[in-house]
């Protein structure tokens, strides 16, 4: 009530006529605000930099969002300007051009110097030689009309250009060689001018040393490696008192080995082979001589009855021997080496009979077994081919081509009418000799690569080392078919192509392992009858003497041959 009275008597006051106007002091009031506002308020407030890559403060939602001002870039790209170019010659745009379309306007500005841009939206849209454009009626090479086509055919015809003469249409077409030989600057035009015609006698020099370095190379890709053929004898004697030679067989030999025993201890060591030795083979029927191919390129063979020494070495090869076969005699022996060569050897005076060569690398050699047979050679190539010559004519008379990996192994059977092969493609192959056409097939998914096979003295069984650490036994009867009752294992021989033999009479299964090892097993009951330790690695040979009931030869990649 008080507060009441109180205003009302002062509006009394006010508006009474009496009292003086009340005075009232004006502020003066500037354009700009009166803000104290500190550089973090400036900041929030501040719009974006859209190109910069660190903000150095919190901003808020309405900032981040916010449109982005001034003019846009004309080729822009999401907002941000991406620059003027997007290829070397400027900014390309993408165009979707039906390849139809595109040979077309292609071949019709090769041909006519116009075409159209497919790619051009609307309008006059044709770049190049108007003039032509024009008189042509603006039509490409693909839709001239019949009548227009024949005619134009008719006037090249009477206007065909001299012997010497270039056609024109072919000089303006990129595609043709008169265009090339117009145009000898491009950079595929041909070989290049401006070479100087004459050499100096020193660049001659050096060319025709070139030319020749080139041709003996060349020479050697075909064929393989030449190297002077040596041999050497060892021996005191070529001849004895009664005029035989030393490759004759002991006049007391006995004439077949009935009962094999399993050898228990070593009896002699080879040792003239600077590396290892990669196969052993005794002389046919008597074995009193063995045969040895070594890695150092050189082929020896040592007296086994008497002396114990080697009798003669055999230098033919650049490279490492691979593998070793004699003849039914023993009179002549084939060898096979990494130099690519395949010779034929005879064995008493070591003379070269005759060299074979594809130019690959044989893998294993064999004459045909039959007695009538004895000039066919058979070899087993790297290049999956199974070549056989003529040794006296010295020609390829057949090609067996059908494995799809190097030939391993050359087996005959059937009484010499067929023979087996294996290969790194894992399989078996059997063929009728002289028909290059497999007549059995053998490939199954658990199969692994046959490096070495061996014929069983009845020859009605194959045994295949297989690199699954296993010998396998197949049947040489028509079906080929896999013994599964039979199987030798305990030995490791993964990677290596050790070699598996029988005993002569057929009761015993031998193998070399990968650790040095030489494994018997029974051929009955497939158990393993006893190992010896041969070797210092690999043991990668072993034969069975074909006249001494328990004698046993091993040979290994620690350049010995050992006789057990």
């Amino acid at each position: 009530m008080e507060l009441l009275q109180a205003y009302s008597d002062e509006q009394r006051m006010s508006s009474s006529p009496e009292s003086s106007p009340p005075r009232v002091s004006i502020i003066p009031k500037s354009s700009a605000p009166m803000l104290s506002l500190d550089n973090k308020t400036l900041t929030l407030t501040k719009p974006l930099d859209p190109t910069q890559h660190v903000v150095e403060f919190n901003p808020t939602y309405d900032q981040l969002w916010a449109p982005i001002q001034g003019p846009a870039h004309p080729y822009a790209k999401d907002g941000l300007a991406q620059g003027m170019r997007n290829h070397k010659l400027g900014f390309v745009e993408n165009a979707a051009i039906e390849p139809f379309v595109f040979d077309e306007q292609y071949n019709t500005f090769h041909k006519y110097g116009y075409a159209a841009d497919p790619s051009a939206s609307a309008g006059f849209n044709y770049v190049g030689d108007f003039d032509a454009l024009n008189r042509n009626d603006a039509e490409s090479v693909y839709n001239i009309p019949q009548h227009e086509q024949k005619k134009r055919r008719l006037q090249k015809k009477n206007k065909e250009p001299d012997a010497g003469e270039l056609d024109p249409d072919e000089v303006d077409n990129p595609a043709t060689d008169a265009w090339l030989v117009k145009n000898r600057k491009s950079p595929w035009a041909g070989k290049k001018q401006g070479l100087q015609d004459e050499l100096t006698e020193e660049q001659k020099k050096y060319a025709e040393e070139y030319a020749k370095k080139k041709g003996e190379a060349d020479g050697n890709k075909e064929k393989g490696e030449v190297v002077t053929d040596k041999s050497t004898f060892h021996g005191k004697e070529e001849k004895d008192y009664q005029g035989r030679s030393w490759i004759a067989p002991p006049k007391d030999a006995k004439a077949n080995n009935d009962h094999c025993y399993i050898p228990k201890r070593l009896v002699h060591t080879w040792s003239g082979h600077t590396k290892g030795v990669s196969a052993i083979r005794f002389f046919p029927k008597h074995g009193h001589l063995l045969l040895s191919a070594g890695m150092d390129n050189k082929v020896k063979i040592w007296d086994v009855y008497n002396s114990g020494k080697c009798m003669r070495t055999y230098m033919g090869h650049s490279k490492a021997v691979r593998d070793i076969s004699f003849c039914n005699d023993g009179s002549k022996f084939l060898t096979a080496g990494y130099d690519k060569n395949i010779k034929y050897w005879d064995t008493e005076t070591g003379q070269v009979i005759s060299t074979f060569s594809t130019g690959k690398v044989p893998y294993v050699v064999k004459l045909n077994p039959d007695n009538d047979k004895q000039n066919i050679l058979l070899a087993g190539m790297s290049d999956k081919k199974i070549v056989q010559w003529d040794i006296n004519t010295g020609q390829i008379t057949q090609e067996y081509d059908q494995h799809l990996g190097a030939v391993n192994t050359i087996t005959f059977v059937d009484n010499n009418r067929r023979f087996v092969t294996s290969s790194d493609d894992k399989s078996l192959r059997v063929w009728e000799f002289g028909i290059p056409v497999v007549i059995k097939y053998i490939s199954e998914p658990h199969m692994h690569s046959m490096p070495a096979i061996s014929l069983h003295p009845n020859g009605n069984w194959l045994a295949a080392q297989s690199l699954d650490n296993q010998i396998l036994i197949y049947s040489t009867r028509e079906r080929f078919q896999l013994n599964k009752k039979k199987r030798f294992a305990g030995h490791i021989v993964a990677g290596y192509a050790c070699q598996v033999n029988f005993s002569p009479d057929g009761r015993f299964v031998m193998s070399g392992d990968g650790e040095g090892r030489c494994w018997f097993w029974d051929w009955k009951s497939c158990k393993v009858f006893r190992t010896l330790k041969c070797h210092n690695g690999v043991c990668i040979g072993a034969e069975w003497h074909p006249l001494e009931q328990s004698k046993v030869a091993t040979c290994g990649w620690d350049g010995l041959i050992k006789y057990w």
